[in-house]
């Protein structure tokens, strides 16, 4: 598949997304929008994606993952045809796109995050910021409002005091201040940021099963804004009885005891349990009364 504004590679078993308009800071477009939605398709359909890198392009002015949207185009938001009850926010598209995946997402921010730059890396499990990387949530700085569903993902990394304070403010802020909030998952010098990346993507693909990742990658996630933890007993027990009963338990108990690298076989394409998805798939309602 073709793609003009993000780069799409695979190697090694490790799919790598980049953002790719260096010349534009990296900048946010609806294209870029749906070319991230297809690359992220391709590799969740894909047995030999384990884990997926996104990444920016080297070759800005300065070091950027992603400038936010660009508003330099003619009408960046244009919904006129769609009308209010039915515009969609490109961004949420991603961020619903990446929540849904089976496949862990590994956020390498080499550099500045602002706006969508920001809140598009929100649904990805891990995030390894650059040293030198400036944050910002600046939208009503610009007039504007938090969007790509951050008002969902936000509050659960940081809290919810601090996510009003950061998107209120809109102020920058410093990578170590995102690490101290919870924001980043790590912060390394900005020519390691892919490096370390890249390692923790190993780690996960040399040691872990895929089905038990995407299993537990969905349990998490689904299950935070559950009632009781009933509803995650019944799901675990469920589940847990599958996967003990099948080909990469069985090989991972056997690794173990031999003192050696597991080979699993299951696909999270599949080899699912009959349970999954356990939740309904929740569509983009239209024409609404009350917006």
């Amino acid at each position: 598949m073709d793609f003009e504004l993000i780069k799409y590679e695979v190697r090694e078993r490790i799919a790598t997304i980049t953002l790719n308009r260096p010349d534009n800071m990296n900048s946010y477009n609806n294209q870029m929008c749906g070319e991230i939605n297809r690359a992220l398709d391709l590799a969740d359909l894909d047995d030999e994606v384990r884990v997926v890198i996104f990444t920016g392009a080297e070759g800005c002015k300065k070091p950027t993952y992603c400038a936010g949207f660009d508003l330099t185009i003619k009408d960046p938001f244009d919904f006129s045809k769609e009308g209010p009850c039915n515009a969609r926010d490109t961004g949420g598209t991603n961020a619903l796109r990446i929540f849904e995946m089976r496949k862990p997402v590994i956020g390498a921010i080499n550099g500045s995050a602002v706006g969508i730059g920001i809140t598009m890396t929100l649904p990805m499990d891990i995030r390894i910021f650059s040293d030198q990387a400036k944050i910002g949530f600046v939208f009503a700085r610009r007039g504007f409002m938090n969007e790509a569903c951050s008002s969902w993902f936000l509050p659960k990394i940081v809290g919810l005091s601090k996510a009003v304070e950061l998107v209120m403010t809109g102020r920058i802020i410093t990578a170590q201040e995102a690490l101290c909030i919870g924001l980043a998952s790590e912060v390394v010098p900005q020519e390691q940021v892919y490096a370390r990346a890249w390692e923790v993507a190993c780690e996960i693909r040399d040691n872990t099963a895929p089905v038990s990742i995407a299993l537990c990658r969905q349990m998490l996630y689904q299950c935070a804004g559950e009632r009781h933890p009933m509803t995650a007993h019944k799901l675990e027990s469920s589940c847990f009885y599958y996967v003990a009963n099948a080909a990469d338990a069985q090989e991972g108990a056997l690794a173990f005891m031999e003192k050696r690298s597991p080979q699993f076989t299951m696909s999270p394409v599949t080899d699912m349990p009959e349970v999954y998805p356990w939740f309904p798939k929740v569509e983009f309602p239209k024409n609404i009364q009350h917006c």
